[in-house]
C-alpha cells in the first residue's frame, strides 16, 4: 500500500496512436472451394434466402473454420439489365441499393447515389452492375491498409475451372494510389479507386501506360468492402474493358451450361446474361471461381496514454513494505551513515480519490537512492 503520492503534471501525460499491420494473403484454391464433398464445396456456404454466399478457410461446420468474406451481386434499378424477367431481380436491386446507401449515401433529393467510377459523386461514369466482397472483421480488423489491396482475376474465355484457365489471361486489380489520393466523401469512411493495372498481352482492349490503369471498382477501407464492376468481364464492344477474346470471337464472357463464365461462339452470351438469368448464388459461384488470389494488409489501431513517472533524487528512497524494517532498522543499511535506499518494482496509477486504477510491473527491481533519479514510462493501450 502506497504511503506517499506524487501528482502527475500535464507535461507528464502524452497521447499516442500506433498502427499495426498484418499481411492477409488469400489464395484462389481456398476461395474456389478447397474442400469438396459430393461435388460440393464444404467451405463455401449458401443460404436458403439466397442473398449472398459465405467463404470460409475450412469446412464451415467445423469449429476451426474462420469466416473470410461474403460475396454477392447487385444491379441498379436504372441499369439496362433491370427488367421483369431477371432472376431474383428484386433482390439484386435491393442489394445494390442497400450497399449504395451505406457506402455512397443519398443526394440532396434523398435518392440513393450509385457507385461512382472516379469518386466524383456529381458526375462521371457509374458502376451500375457490381460484385461485392464483404471481408470479415477478423481479417480487416480496424481497416484495410491504404494502397495494399490487390485481386487477380482470370478472364480466360474457355470458362473452365481448370488450373490453366484460372491462371491464363489474368487481370491485376490494385488500389494503385490509395495511400495518397483516397476519397473521404462516403458515409462509411475513406475509400480508394481500384484500377486494372496490368494484364496478360491482348486481354485488355487498350494497353496500359506506365503508372496508369482503368477504373474497375472501389475499396472501402474501414468498412472492409470491395466493389467491382461487371465490365471486367465484358468486351469493349459491350461497354467493358476487354479486348478481343483468345479465339477471335469478339463476344462477351458468358456462362455455359455448367454455370461458368465462359465464351460461347454459338449463343454469344455475356456476363450481362449471366447476371440476368443466374441466381445470386450462381453468379457468386461464377465470379468466385475466376478469382486467382487476394492480398491486402489490415490495420489495428492502438490508442495509448503515456505517463512519465519521475522519481527525483529526494523522492521514493524509502519503502512502505513491512519487511523493509527489522527491529526499527532499515535492512538495506549496514551502518548509520549509509544513505537510505529502496528497490522500485511496481508503479501504481491512482485516481483523484486515491483509488488504485492501474498497476505496472517492472521487469527487474531498480535500486533508488538519493544519488540517482529515474523516469519510468508507463503506457496504457486501449
Amino acid at each position: 500500500m502506497a504511503t506517499s503520492f506524487k501528482t502527475l503534471q500535464s507535461s507528464d501525460i502524452q497521447q499516442a496512436r500506433t498502427k499495426l499491420h498484418e499481411a492477409i494473403p488469400l489464395t484462389g484454391t481456398i476461395v474456389s472451394g478447397t474442400y469438396l464433398l459430393a461435388n460440393q464445396s464444404t467451405n463455401v456456404k449458401n443460404y436458403t434466402h439466397g442473398m449472398f454466399q459465405s467463404v470460409y478457410d475450412y469446412p464451415y461446420l467445423s469449429s476451426s473454420a474462420n469466416h473470410i468474406f461474403d460475396i454477392t451481386v447487385g444491379v441498379s434499378a436504372d441499369s439496362a439489365l433491370s427488367n421483369s424477367i431477371m432472376q431474383q431481380g428484386k433482390q439484386k436491386i435491393q442489394l445494390y441499393n442497400q450497399m449504395a446507401q451505406i457506402l455512397v449515401g443519398h443526394d440532396a433529393t434523398g435518392s440513393i447515389r450509385p457507385f461512382d467510377a472516379d469518386g466524383d459523386l456529381s458526375s462521371g461514369a457509374k458502376f451500375k452492375d457490381a460484385v461485392f466482397f464483404n471481408f470479415s472483421r477478423l481479417l480487416v480488423k480496424d481497416e484495410v491498409q491504404k494502397g495494399t489491396f490487390r485481386m487477380n482475376f482470370s478472364v480466360d474465355p474457355t470458362g473452365s475451372y481448370s488450373q490453366a484457365a484460372q491462371t491464363n489471361r489474368v487481370l491485376v486489380i490494385e488500389d494503385q494510389s490509395g495511400s495518397t489520393s483516397f476519397k473521404t466523401n462516403s458515409p462509411a469512411g475513406e475509400y480508394g479507386i481500384l484500377f486494372v493495372t496490368s494484364s496478360q498481352s491482348g486481354t485488355l482492349n487498350t494497353p496500359l501506360a506506365l503508372n496508369s490503369g482503368h477504373p474497375c471498382g472501389l475499396i472501402y477501407y474501414q468498412a472492409g468492402i470491395a466493389v467491382l464492376t461487371s465490365s471486367l468481364f465484358k468486351t469493349v464492344a459491350s461497354g467493358g474493358l476487354l479486348g478481343r477474346d483468345l479465339y477471335g470471337w469478339g463476344g462477351n464472357l458468358a456462362p455455359n451450361t455448367g454455370g461458368k463464365i465462359t465464351m460461347n461462339s454459338a449463343s454469344n452470351l455475356g456476363v450481362d446474361e449471366m447476371l440476368n438469368s443466374s441466381s445470386i448464388s450462381g453468379a457468386a459461384d461464377d465470379f468466385r471461381n475466376r478469382l486467382q488470389d487476394i492480398y491486402f494488409a489490415n490495420t489495428t489501431e492502438l490508442n495509448s496514454t503515456i505517463y512519465f513517472c519521475r522519481g527525483n533524487a529526494g523522492e521514493f528512497n524509502y519503502s512502505s513494505n513491512p519487511t523493509y524494517l527489522s527491529k526499527s532498522q532499515i535492512r538495506v543499511k549496514e551502518t548509520r551513515e549509509d544513505s537510505p535506499a529502496s528497490y522500485i518494482t511496481t508503479v501504481g496509477l491512482y485516481g483523484a480519490n486515491n483509488e488504485l486504477l492501474a498497476v505496472a510491473k517492472l521487469s527487474e527491481p531498480l535500486k533508488k537512492t538519493p544519488a540517482n533519479e529515474f523516469t519510468l514510462r508507463v503506457r496504457l493501450d486501449y
